[in-house]
């Protein structure tokens, strides 16, 4: 894993839950930062700044970039909405970062994405990052949308891009996917540092702790560096899981994305 003390990064979605966390820990290990978000964010440290700079706004965030030596995109909807929303927000603000940080010369794009793009396969199966996306929602289409933009801003603008599929990010698991699928705070932390460092172009890898039970092989993440430390299992062993059951859990049931659907004229 390479050094990141002393670095510029800017981070998007810098309010939210992620945000806020990673912010003071990387705050803490030397890094300047640049936070964006729609809603104002405390800044964490003398080396952090409030930078306003709207996902829709293209010329804005290009000049928030410049100068960074990378970004962390965690901005944009972050569960299942309606599908005209996610695509405005979280795939063509994701190709504003990304346009943005070539414009700029940002040479690093980090992409929060989800394992929610993989949540159609069954309990049964160890999935890995080189396997087809199967998303459970239109959450999920929008992340493989992202990812796929990362793809091609690697492939042929020479961007190095990280895709982190984020597990559940809780302090403890509290359910029997949860116990599966946990990403600690610690872990999450040490995942956008690997993402960050590493210097492979277009890396995928999951985000998820060392959990015994867990759906989501660690080879991709561990590959650059990321080494989780925490385990579901020391709050108990793992509860029954139908193993012919989506990953996805509730969020792959079809009410949990037609409820959330707009009625158009």
């Amino acid at each position: 894993m390479g050094a990141i003390e002393n670095s510029h990064w800017v981070v998007t979605g810098a309010a939210g839950t992620i945000g806020s966390t990673l912010r003071r820990a990387l705050h803490d290990r030397g890094v300047a930062l640049t936070s964006t978000d729609a809603r104002r964010a405390e800044v964490v440290g003398d080396r952090d700044r409030f930078a306003v700079a709207d996902l829709a706004d293209l010329t804005a965030l290009t000049e928030v970039l410049r100068g960074a030596d990378g970004v962390i995109h965690l901005g944009g909807i972050a569960d299942e909405a309606d599908f005209h929303d996610l695509a405005e927000v979280n795939i063509v603000g994701t190709y504003h970062v990304l346009e943005a940080a070539r414009r700029a010369g940002t040479p690093r794009v980090v992409f929060a994405s989800s394992n929610r793009l993989t949540g159609m396969y069954p309990a049964s199966t160890m999935v890995s990052p080189d396997m087809p996306p199967r998303p459970d929602g239109f959450y999920g289409v929008s992340k493989v949308a992202g990812e796929a933009l990362c793809r091609l801003y690697a492939d042929k603008f020479g961007l190095c891009t990280a895709s982190v599929r984020i597990g559940s990010y809780e302090d403890q698991p509290t359910s029997a996917r949860e116990q599966r699928t946990w990403l600690s705070p610690a872990d999450a932390v040490l995942a956008f540092i690997a993402a960050m460092t590493t210097t492979e172009p277009g890396v995928v890898f999951y985000a998820v702790s060392a959990n015994e039970a867990r759906w989501w092989d660690l080879a991709a993440g561990e590959a650059i560096g990321f080494a989780p430390k925490d385990n579901a299992t020391a709050s108990g062993d793992p509860l029954p899981f139908d193993p012919l059951a989506p990953q996805g859990g509730p969020y792959a049931e079809a009410p949990y994305s037609l409820d959330r659907m707009r009625d158009l004229p």
